[in-house]
């Protein structure tokens, strides 16, 4: 992916979203983009980040609230513009395992 022509401010970063389309359960069953299940949380990868963000890289993967979201256009690419504060996990190699039980 080439340069983009923005720079972000303070402790913004700018992600896109992962496809939120079909997804299987652990027991194998197809469970459809429309069904729904409350409230869900999304996956993004972070394309760029504000001079104050501290614990996120660019590349890291993030999980997040859809609806505290942002959405912007950048060359015909949907991006969203999150807070560092409202991601709720960040799933990267250079994180060390702190024994919370959840392996992604």
């Amino acid at each position: 992916m080439g340069r983009l022509p923005i720079r972000m401010l303070h402790d913004r970063l700018l992600v896109s979203a992962e496809d939120q389309g079909e997804r299987r359960s652990g027991g194998g069953i197809v469970i459809p983009a429309t069904a729904s299940v409350g409230k869900r949380l999304g996956w993004a990868r972070v394309v760029a980040t504000g001079q104050h963000v501290r614990q996120v890289e660019v590349g890291d993967r993030v999980l997040y609230d859809p609806e505290d979201k942002a959405e912007v256009e950048l060359g015909s690419k949907d991006y969203l513009l999150l807070r560092e504060r409202d991601l709720h996990a960040v799933a990267a190699e250079r994180v060390e395992d702190a024994g919370t039980g959840l392996y992604l």
